[in-house]
């Protein structure tokens, strides 16, 4: 209990220093990398609500404050990866490799560190929905460089599962809302180098 307890002092300290320099913040954004593998050290509570607390500091137009986080346990996380692995196992013609995909799939996501569902609350206006969906985006930005600060890593992951009843019904989403992203969170086992981009030049237009 001390030793929880001291965490979320020293977690606490982080919040209260001075803000970073430019120079400090651009480093973390380079130095952000999409982690794949992950180590079997735990993300504390403390850390998860940090990460979560950091999420939703984004910019918010109009303050709607959409987004809705789901932390999911290990017997959720294996619900999920049931739902995803049924999705890639149709793919399969063989039965028995469809449920090595299934049941490979499950496990993995259960040995997950932390992982959690970001959702938004749905709005009818197509303006607000926009603006809602580009809010939670940037706060799980906000919450990747947190992570890094932290000594953890994050990897987001989307697609149509987000969608799918089952994976839905796993991690607790509620009707009228919407899952937009799935975040992998722990310790990272090993760092990618960073991938090519071009240049923003490459992509910027100058107009008089």
């Amino acid at each position: 209990m001390a030793s929880a307890h001291a965490e979320a002092i020293s977690i606490q300290s982080r919040a209260d220093r001075p803000l970073l320099s430019s120079m400090q913040i651009f480093d973390a954004i380079r130095q952000r990398r999409t982690i794949k593998r992950f180590t079997n050290r735990e993300v504390t509570r403390a850390e998860l609500e940090t990460l979560l607390d950091a999420a939703t500091r984004g910019p918010n137009h109009r303050l709607t404050q959409p987004w809705r986080f789901y932390v999911l346990g290990p017997e959720a996380r294996y619900a999920y990866g049931l739902a995803l692995g049924a999705r890639k196992a149709r793919k399969l013609e063989d039965p028995a490799a469809a449920q090595t995909m299934r049941d490979n799939v499950a496990a993995e996501h259960r040995a997950l560190p932390a992982m959690i569902v970001v959702a938004i609350a749905t709005n009818e206006n197509p303006e607000i929905a926009d603006e809602d969906y580009a809010a939670a985006m940037m706060g799980i930005q906000n919450l990747a460089l947190t992570a890094l600060d932290l000594g953890l890593g994050a990897a987001l992951k989307t697609g149509a599962v987000m969608a799918d009843p089952a994976a839905r019904a796993a991690a607790g989403v509620r009707d009228g809302e919407r899952i937009i992203a799935v975040v992998n969170v722990g310790e990272p086992a090993e760092v990618p180098p960073p991938k090519a981009r071009e240049s923003a030049a490459a992509f910027t237009t100058w107009m008089p």
